[in-house]
């Protein structure tokens, strides 16, 4: 179907349409990683994400920004002033946070142990992005004046809730949610929950497999990082970056990791909305 709207903004993973006084997030087969899009499309997964972030908007008690979806991967919603910092909470040691830990980065009180649990979930916030995130202190964000000091409260204590409330449901589904990534705008004065929610924003382990010290079983684009890290591209794009040099270009995923995580996909979907996918 063809799209009347006037395009905004090209993403990593959705296009943004402006339609009227409201947006059209259409959420793409396109996947990312190290803040790279990668050439290989995964199917169904704009549809995953468009329908996890409708499952969410409506379970979380929490304002939002969704007004309808449209057919499988389109989702209109309002216009908002963008808070510009993406809300990260994490429930476990993974991933960028786990090798700041190792790095002397992180909360001095929290072990460099990988998957470890983390006593009380931890609102660990980074600057907004098209190139890399990076982490930033809520220092830094008040001083920066990208929120005032009960604004930045109240989204540390909202991120923090809803990371809750969605680990349970996880759990109750027989995953763990590691960690999860927010983002919030204003509606007029009032604060509400905004962008999508789906595998791409959190961090998802089957229970049964977990185990300590160990990298685990991802139900998230995790499969694809862990992937390209084995190829060394991993390694290629850090040096590219530390010395300056143009980005190497990204490998084509094998047709059975593409397979594997589209499957995992559906199954995270189905198991925890209670939904079928098709």
């Amino acid at each position: 179907m063809s799209i009347k709207g006037r395009l905004l903004r090209r993403g990593k993973v959705k296009d943004i349409y402006e339609i009227g006084d409201s947006l059209l997030f259409v959420f793409s087969d396109r996947v990312s990683a190290f803040d790279v899009i990668l050439p290989s499309l995964i199917p169904h997964k704009g549809e995953i994400l468009c329908r996890f972030s409708e499952f969410w908007f409506n379970r979380l008690s929490m304002p939002n920004h969704m007004i309808e979806v449209r057919e499988k991967n389109k989702m209109v919603v309002k216009k908002l002033k963008m808070i510009p910092i993406e809300c990260v909470v994490r429930g476990y040691v993974y991933g960028s946070f786990y090798e700041r830990l190792l790095r002397g980065k992180g909360p001095l009180d929290i072990k460099s142990e990988l998957a470890a649990k983390i006593s009380e979930p931890i609102f660990d916030p980074t600057t907004k992005s098209m190139e890399k995130d990076l982490p930033i202190s809520k220092s830094e964000i008040l001083s920066k004046g990208l929120l005032k000091e009960e604004e930045l409260s109240f989204i540390e204590k909202k991120s923090v809730e809803l990371y809750k409330k969605m680990a349970k449901r996880c759990e109750e589904a027989g995953f763990i949610m590691a960690d999860v990534k927010f983002e919030f705008g204003k509606d007029g004065d009032e604060i509400i929950l905004a962008d999508s929610i789906g595998p791409d924003e959190f961090r998802l382990w089957p229970k049964e497999k977990y185990a300590l010290g160990k990298p685990q079983e991802s139900y998230d684009k995790q499969l694809v990082r862990d992937w390209l890290i084995s190829v060394g591209f991993k390694r290629e794009l850090d040096e590219a970056i530390k010395k300056g040099r143009p980005l190497p270009e990204p490998p084509t995923l094998p047709d059975e990791l593409i397979e594997e995580t589209t499957r995992r996909y559906v199954s995270a979907f189905e198991r925890i909305t209670g939904l079928n996918f098709r």
